[in-house]
């Protein structure tokens, strides 16, 4: 009679790569994330391996994280080029101020007859 081997259990062959499209990754993201099924159920579901779920489960963490620490509360930012110009029309109209009191000014000094 034969005995059966007591070596190593043979291993299941790899499953071929499977590409997700984004839409996909997220709803494995989702299906993990709200408990509605383990890594390794996902990974069976969507016909990937679980190193694949995992993968995807911390890239979209770590995205998540980047975008909410980018984002500040209140009003979003002006562009660098959208601050300068609203900078500079305040100066312009500051200089048209100042030159309208002097001309004002001058005015009043020296009188219209030189204007002649």
């Amino acid at each position: 009679m034969s005995e059966p081997k007591s070596g190593p259990s043979p291993r299941r062959a790899p499953r071929p790569e499977k590409r997700l499209a984004p839409s996909e990754k997220y709803e494995v993201f989702v299906e993990v994330l709200t408990q509605q099924a383990t890594q390794r159920e996902a990974a069976e579901k969507w016909e990937v391996d679980r190193s694949t779920v995992a993968h995807i489960c911390r890239t979209a963490k770590r995205g998540a994280l980047d975008a909410l620490s980018a984002a500040v509360p209140g009003r979003p930012g002006q562009s660098a080029e959208a601050a300068e110009l609203a900078q500079a029309r305040k100066e312009v109209g500051r200089l048209r101020a100042t030159v309208t009191e002097q001309a004002v000014m001058l005015h009043l000094h020296q009188g219209k007859e030189r204007w002649a």
